[in-house]
């Protein structure tokens, strides 16, 4: 396995699945009050040159719940943007700290951190990817529905980092997406290009939502302006409001259909507070799985082991 968690399409499929069997263990054993010392001895940097709630306390907590030692700087505290050369950095971090995990802009940080590190980076967001949590997302599905290759799984809305995740999850896993976004809002063309090539199952791309959750089994919406984008938050919501998830365009997903939102949810934008409130949603499921499959990889990386 590559020592370092940076996009989903450079594992396999057995490999995440490890992953996500392994959370799937630790959750049900944190649900018995078993104790973990998987990390004890160890210490996790995590850099976050975007702020967070969500995925600072999870990792936090995984980390914690593993009874490993973290320790926290926002880019105000780091040299992310001070101008210190990104190899310095990495190589300096390497004998302080066991993992870094990084949230930051362009995936070009991550990727050069890693090449630099002698010890795992993993990607805790960038602007073209959120691979931890597209894997918490399919544990939820997991957990809800079964196995995603028997599914039909939807993205509605923006053509974001978790878009391209997801497309980059289809491609490895061979499940079906379908993907609907308004003119000019898709996805990385490269990325759906390249996987839509090397993919078993098959990803679609379209802009019309009521065809694309049409007998669909999942749908996972985001918000329509991410961070960085707040200048086109009043033009993005006239694009994007035909895609807002409510109870009539819900209606056109299998009766029992589950919802998705990584949140923070902008309720009455992306989704209604009707839909994200009702029993279909399992968005707070969802969050909580953020912490147990941070738990599972941080355990793999940073031990080591080799699947």
């Amino acid at each position: 396995m590559d020592n370092h968690f940076l996009a989903i399409k450079d594992f396999s499929r057995q490999q995440l699945q490890s992953l996500l069997v392994r959370a799937m263990v630790l959750k049900q054993e944190a649900s018995q009050n078993k104790t973990h010392n998987l990390l004890q001895g160890k210490i996790v940097s995590l850099l976050f040159d975007k702020p967070s709630t969500r995925t600072r306390v999870s990792f936090e907590s995984a980390v914690y719940r593993l009874g490993g030692q973290v320790s926290f700087m926002s880019s105000r505290e780091s040299q992310l943007t001070r101008g210190e050369p990104l190899k310095d950095m990495a190589r300096v971090m390497s004998r302080y700290v066991d993992a870094i995990v990084v949230r930051t802009f362009g995936q070009e940080i991550v990727e050069e951190l890693a090449r630099y590190s002698d010890v795992p980076v993993i990607n805790a967001l960038t602007d073209l990817y959120h691979p931890c949590q597209i894997l918490s997302d399919i544990m939820t599905v997991i957990e809800k529905k079964g196995a995603p290759e028997n599914l039909k799984i939807v993205w509605l809305g923006d053509g974001n980092n978790m878009a391209n995740s997801w497309i980059e999850a289809a491609s490895v896993m061979g499940f079906s997406l379908s993907i609907a976004c308004p003119d000019g809002y898709e996805p990385d063309k490269d990325i759906l290009e390249e996987s839509q090539k090397r993919g078993t199952g098959v990803i679609t791309l379209q802009n019309d939502p009521l065809a694309a959750v049409k007998d669909a089994d999942v749908i996972n919406v985001d918000v329509w302006a991410s961070m960085g984008q707040e200048e086109q938050q009043k033009e993005r919501m006239k694009v994007f409001q035909p895609y807002q998830l409510n109870n009539e365009l819900l209606k056109h997903a299998k009766e029992d259909a589950v919802v998705l939102h990584c949140l923070p949810a902008h309720r009455e934008e992306e989704i209604t507070d009707e839909v994200l409130e009702g029993p279909q949603s399992v968005a707070f499921d969802q969050a909580e799985n953020k912490m147990h499959i941070h738990k599972a990889i941080l355990e793999q990386f940073v031990n080591n082991i080799q699947e």
